[in-house]
């Protein structure tokens, strides 16, 4: 993958607030049914991240599912399990576009294709 040769600049807090904005434009049933996930904006991936998910480019992972999918739930679990977490990561999202536009879509797709996977969707199955 070819790098960009400059940086989008667009604050953390602006970027939170794409966030923020497509986890507000989810429709329902789904919007409702975030209750027991936290989205959080990080920088980039951890190294660990990267090394456990055999990615050698830091650019090429703009989001993160951590968690049992939904559909995979069970009241019989063991208890212990951390809680499901969506990690957006800012700085490959901000590599990738050229434009703020850009930016808006990209955050949409990511915010959209890790919570299908919150869901129990493939990558082939994701509603985009």
């Amino acid at each position: 993958m070819a790098q960009r040769a400059h940086t989008l600049l667009l604050s953390e807090p602006e970027f939170q607030d794409l966030v923020r904005k497509a986890l507000d434009g989810l429709p329902e049933p789904y919007a409702g049914l975030m209750e027991n996930v936290a989205v959080i904006v990080e920088e980039k991936a951890p190294r660990e991240v990267l090394e456990d998910l055999d990615i050698d480019d830091e650019n090429e992972l703009l989001g993160l599912y951590h968690g049992i999918s939904r559909d995979n739930e069970s009241f019989f679990q063991t208890g212990g399990n951390m809680p499901a977490r969506i990690s957006i990561y800012r700085k490959p999202i901000l590599r990738l576009c050229r434009t703020k536009q850009e930016v808006v879509q990209e955050v949409r797709d990511t915010v959209v294709h890790e919570i299908g996977h919150y869901f129990g969707l493939d990558d082939d199955e994701m509603p985009y």
